[in-house]
């Protein structure tokens, strides 16, 4: 009998992971080394992170590879996944975890800040995939690839109008690759992740004039008392990655506590009537429910 628990190791497995130098993207790579892969190229924008995040894989016993990147350029895009394709000859994984959320409403997002979230949210993850499963087809032994995207792409706050409607159209570049992507054996899934407490986030809320113990308010906030963290994202992710989701794609997932659809207060439980209480017989007499 299959172990699928030992099916979502990744031994031997390349990966890519963009955003990796911090927060969500790093816990990915960190967990997909604890899990076996062989070799990972870091990429973002920060050199400094992005050495020690390799630097760190590396005293893990991987084979890992920095390489600077800034999304919003195509051709630095392509140059990531020829750098992976030169270093391990192969590519089985990769995920897109980067992101950028700059604040925008309908009225006060410039045509300049529109195209920039649309290059690094939409165009770059494009780009990776168009890349990557040039390379995926030459080896000939599938991949995967974990878009993460956001609760946003189902609509958004007035706020985040360019970053909700880039996310939603990698939302649909998800669905739109694995169906084209399947007859190679390349599985493209997305997570469509809520509100995560990470390094940038906390960037964002400071930024905007919260103070450092943002996080406390925040927590208290929220239906289950506390924000996602990288690392309860993280096992979702190397799953999706592994052969235990083999049979698994073209799935949008939201990955958060909140539920997308109903809403209104949450009304007090009640107890049943008797008549539904364990034990009890069936409505009107004769013999009880087995």
């Amino acid at each position: 009998m299959t172990d699928h628990f030992d099916a979502q190791r990744l031994p031997g497995k390349v990966l890519v992971g963009t955003g990796s130098t911090q927060g969500l993207g790093a816990a990915i790579a960190r967990r997909a080394v604890r899990l076996g892969a062989a070799g990972i190229v870091v990429c973002g924008r920060d050199r400094t992170r992005g050495g020690a995040v390799r630097d760190e894989l590396a005293a893990l016993g991987c084979d890992a590879l920095f390489v600077a990147v800034e999304l919003a350029d195509a051709r630095a895009c392509r140059e990531v996944v020829r750098a992976c394709d030169a270093r391990f000859g192969r590519l089985d994984g990769l995920v897109n975890a980067a992101g950028l959320s700059t604040r925008g409403t309908l009225d006060d997002t410039s045509v300049e800040l529109w195209d920039t979230l649309f290059a690094v949210n939409a165009r770059a993850p494009f780009v990776l995939m168009q890349e990557a499963a040039r390379v995926v087809r030459r080896v000939g032994d599938g991949g995967s690839v974990v878009n993460v995207i956001t609760m946003a792409s189902h609509g958004g706050e007035p706020a985040l109008t360019g970053y909700a409607a880039s996310k939603a159209a990698l939302a649909t570049l998800t669905r739109n690759a694995a169906y084209q992507l399947q007859p190679d054996r390349i599985r493209v899934n997305g997570l469509n992740i809520g509100w995560t407490a990470t390094e940038g986030e906390h960037a964002v809320q400071t930024a905007e004039g919260r103070p450092e113990d943002w996080l406390a308010a925040a927590a208290a906030s929220r239906p289950f008392g506390r924000l996602l963290s990288p690392e309860d994202i993280a096992p979702m992710v190397t799953y999706l990655l592994s052969d235990a989701a083999q049979m698994v794609t073209g799935s949008v997932i939201d990955f958060d506590q909140t539920v997308h659809g109903p809403y209104g207060e949450h009304v007090a439980a009640v107890a049943p009537p008797p008549a539904l209480m364990p034990g009890a017989g069936p409505p009107g007499g004769g013999t009880p429910w087995a």
